[in-house]
């Protein structure tokens, strides 16, 4: 009962924010760009529900396509059933040493992405076109979220009963992690790593990815 009435306060929450931020003008894509970071914690006292999901796949059928064949499926997973996918996934792959996600932190959602045809180049490029869209759509609505690709397969699929070999999972729910992005130059380390309680990202300057 106590859960149940955080995670309806919760919602209640995030209904506000989402619509405070709506009613703020100049909330630029570069912001919700920004903003779409790979959460590797989350906070369950929100959890996310059919709807939200629904919400962020609405757009799927708006996406470019290669020569518009339009393969990809995708599997909404919330619940308990959720909480079953979580033993099959590993985050933090520059962390191993952190065993992420912590326990009672992993995503209260997934999005598995599919393919009615082999993977091919093209199935990639709409692979990463729908993951980020997905994502970015659940920052427009006060969520996060994470691309993962280190997951049990044959596990997943079984488990779900898919007719579909799953390409990748996006983990949703709300995120419980500051994450900072920091600047660097081309040949510094790339690798994110954590300090006082933050989670810092390399990211190359546009200077240095610019070709002169």
């Amino acid at each position: 009962m106590a859960d149940n009435y955080l995670g309806n306060k919760m919602e209640e929450h995030l209904a506000k924010q989402q619509h405070s931020k709506a009613a703020k003008s100049g909330r630029s894509f570069n912001q919700l760009v920004a903003e779409n970071r790979s959460y590797r914690g989350f906070d369950r006292r929100f959890e996310v529900k059919e709807h939200h999901l629904r919400r962020m796949l609405e757009i799927c059928n708006k996406l470019p396509s290669a020569r518009n064949q339009q393969v990809l499926r995708y599997r909404m997973v919330w619940g308990e059933e959720a909480d079953k996918l979580n033993r099959y996934i590993r985050l933090g792959g520059a962390l191993p040493e952190l065993h992420l996600p912590y326990p009672g932190t992993a995503p209260s959602a997934y999005i598995v992405i599919c393919s009615t045809v082999e993977e091919s180049r093209y199935v990639s490029v709409d692979l990463g076109i729908a993951a980020q869209s997905i994502l970015l759509k659940a920052v427009d609505m006060g969520l996060h979220g994470i691309c993962i690709g280190a997951f049990n397969k044959e596990a997943v699929k079984e488990d779900l009963q898919l007719p579909l070999e799953p390409l990748l999972l996006l983990g949703i729910g709300k995120g419980a992690e500051k994450i900072v992005l920091k600047e660097v130059n081309e040949g510094d380390s790339l690798s994110y790593y954590r300090q006082d309680g933050l989670h810092i990202v390399p990211k190359i300057s546009v200077e240095n990815l610019l070709i002169h």
